[in-house]
C-alpha cells in the first residue's frame, strides 16, 4: 500500500481495489489521487475477472486489525492453485479454513512477510503449500521471516525476496520458477 500513490501517478492504472474495513489515511489519499485521475475504485469485492481467469477475494470480513483486513486472494491458473495472504494473521487463517476448502495449494505468498503473527502450523498443515514465497526486505528491523515460520514451512520449497531477489512463475503446461538475485 505504501507505494500505491506512486504507482497510480506513474503507470496506467485502470482500477484500484481496496480491502474490507474503513479507509485509513493512506487509502484516503489514494482515493483523492484516483478521483483526480478518474480511476474507479472498489472496496471489499468478492471476485475479479481478468480475461479468462478469476481472482477470488476470500477475506470479506471486517476485522479490528488493519493487517487482518488484508485482501486474501485465491486463483487457479492452468490447474495450479495460488493463494496470496497479504498481511492477514492467524485469526483470518482460522476463518479461511472454516469457510473454504483450501488444500494442496501450489504457491503460497506467505502472510505478513513471514511474521509469527501468521502462517500457523494448523493453517500450513491444512493447505500444504508446495512453494512458499516470502516477500521480505534484507536485514529488516522486524527480523522477518521468523525462524518459527520457516520451520512451519519446512515441507515447502521456500523462496525469499531477501535471498532470491525477484521471483517469477511461468506456466507453460508446467510450473517453472525463476529468480533474479537481489
Amino acid at each position: 500500500m505504501g507505494e500505491a500513490i506512486n504507482l497510480v501517478e506513474n503507470f496506467k492504472v485502470e482500477k484500484v481495489i481496496f480491502n474490507c474495513g474503513e479507509f485509513n489515511e493512506l487509502e484516503q489519499e489514494l482515493i483523492e489521487v484516483s478521483d483526480k485521475k478518474k480511476i474507479p475504485y472498489y472496496s471489499c469485492i468478492k471476485e475479479l475477472n481478468i480475461d479468462t481467469n478469476k481472482l477470488y477475494f476470500l477475506n470479506t470480513k471486517d476485522y479490528d486489525n488493519e493487517n487482518d483486513n488484508s485482501s486474501v486472494i485465491y486463483t487457479e491458473l492452468d490447474n495450479y492453485k495460488f493463494l496470496f495472504m497479504g498481511d492477514a494473521g492467524v485469526e483470518v487463517e482460522e476463518d479461511l479454513i472454516e469457510k473454504y476448502n483450501l488444500n494442496d495449494i501450489d504457491v503460497l505468498k506467505v502472510g505478513h512477510h513471514g511474521s509469527n503473527t501468521s502462517s500457523s502450523k494448523i493453517f500450513i498443515n491444512n493447505i500444504k503449500p508446495k512453494y512458499a514465497i516470502i516477500s521480505v526486505g534484507k536485514n529488516n528491523r522486524y527480523g522477518h521471516p521468523k525462524s518459527s515460520v520457516l520451520d512451519t514451512l519446512s515441507n515447502s520449497k521456500i523462496y525469499r525476496t531477501d535471498l532470491d531477489g525477484s521471483i517469477m512463475f511461468k506456466i507453460n503446461n508446467k510450473l517453472k520458477i525463476e529468480t533474479c538475485e537481489p
